[in-house]
């Protein structure tokens, strides 16, 4: 069930309309608007804000900030420009301020109010991971990029409070104060203590056996970080707690984004997990896939909750509003059939960052440039109550 009814045409004005059911066949509000590429990271506004506002990134440099209202219009507010594609997001604490990670190798902070973007971080390679940190004796912006080092930064510095080396690339990220966790490239897992400063924590031996591409913290009972959901490429998903009373039982690996086959008579479609939210109220988590399904999930049941019907595009992010009463997902191209679509004269081994981005999102920059299918991308809202 959609929370705001079936779709009302929105994304019309200039945008295309699609001509079947199988791009929104659950009947999901379509956000308008939509980025012109691919869609590479959403997050929605924090409790501090009144109201609901969506804030996503995408391959067409930008980052769109789209208020949704209650009556479920979404209105598009305002826009900012990276010199390379955007790959991730986030808000500050107050809902006042925007942060973005991009390939051309900076970090912004967005002012809201003003409508003004200013480079805050810089990197040697792009930037993969953004995220705000407020702690009780600082506050500061965590960026994870492919130059092997985290980094942090108070906003009005040009240079970095702290630089930690990361074993390898860094390919995702989260923090929930006062634990951050870093997936890098070659399955590397690092958990970093928050208080006073930051510090390594633990190194993890990484319980998937193929590359991360995604990973989110959840809390325990008490409100607070308790350990992690990891994603990777395989269609696997991994719940690790940090000081778990029992590893051996209550760690464990599931399997999803999985179609056809279920034995090795009849081989199994397996699809990347691109993305994986807390519900803010339950716990429970979304997951989403490059099979173009959404699934929920409870952990601690080891239960899955549902499945959404099939796009006919592969859903590369999603978020849970601060109530949780809305989720947003995108459905968009993320090559991971790219193998399909190449063309002879192709090269991918002339660029520095090509083969990272391969790596990481499985396809090279300038790829995207040359093979850009102009297949419409979309941005939709569901009900997150059903988490």
């Amino acid at each position: 069930m959609s929370l705001f009814g079936a779709s009302t045409g929105f994304g019309a004005g200039g945008f295309g309309a699609a001509t079947t059911d199988t791009h929104n066949p659950m009947k999901d509000v379509e956000v308008t608007s939509p980025p012109d590429d691919s869609i590479s990271c959403l997050a929605f506004s924090p409790p501090a804000m009144p109201g609901n506002f969506l804030i996503g990134g995408s391959w067409a440099n930008d980052v769109r900030c789209w208020e949704v209202q209650d009556n479920g219009q979404t209105v598009p507010k305002a826009q900012q420009m990276h010199t390379g594609p955007v790959l991730d997001v986030c808000w500050s604490e107050d809902g006042s301020k925007v942060f973005t990670a991009s390939c051309d190798k900076t970090a912004k902070m967005w002012d809201l109010n003003s409508n003004q973007a200013i480079q805050i971080a810089q990197h040697d390679a792009p930037i993969r991971t953004v995220h705000w940190i407020k702690a009780p004796n600082y506050n500061c912006i965590m960026t994870g990029s492919w130059d092997k080092t985290l980094k942090f930064w108070d906003t009005r510095s040009p240079n970095p409070m702290m630089s930690l080396q990361l074993p390898e690339r860094c390919y995702c990220a989260d923090v929930v104060y006062p634990m951050a966790v870093v997936a890098s490239a070659e399955r590397g897992l690092i958990v970093y203590q928050l208080e006073n400063q930051p510090s390594e924590f633990r190194r993890i031996d990484s319980p998937l056996k193929h590359q991360h591409r995604c990973i989110a913290i959840f809390k325990d009972k008490q409100n607070k970080p308790a350990g992690f959901a990891l994603g990777s490429i395989e269609g696997r998903v991994a719940i690790h707690y940090i000081n778990p009373p029992n590893p051996a039982k209550d760690n464990f690996t599931f399997k999803c984004h999985r179609s056809n086959g279920t034995n090795t008579a009849t081989p199994q479609d397996i699809y990347a997990v691109n993305a994986i939210s807390f519900h803010p109220v339950h716990g429970t988590l979304a997951t989403v896939g490059s099979d173009g399904r959404f699934s929920f999930w409870d952990k601690d049941a080891r239960t899955k909750l549902k499945t959404s019907e099939q796009l006919d595009q592969p859903i590369t992010a999603c978020s849970f509003n601060n109530n949780g009463n809305i989720f947003a997902y995108a459905s968009s191209y993320d090559w991971s059939k790219v193998t399909f679509r190449l063309v002879p004269h192709v090269r991918i081994g002339t660029c520095s960052s090509s083969q990272q981005l391969a790596d990481s999102v499985g396809l090279a920059y300038y790829m995207i440039k040359l093979l850009w299918s102009k297949e419409q991308d979309y941005l939709y809202l569901s009900n997150g109550s059903q988490a």
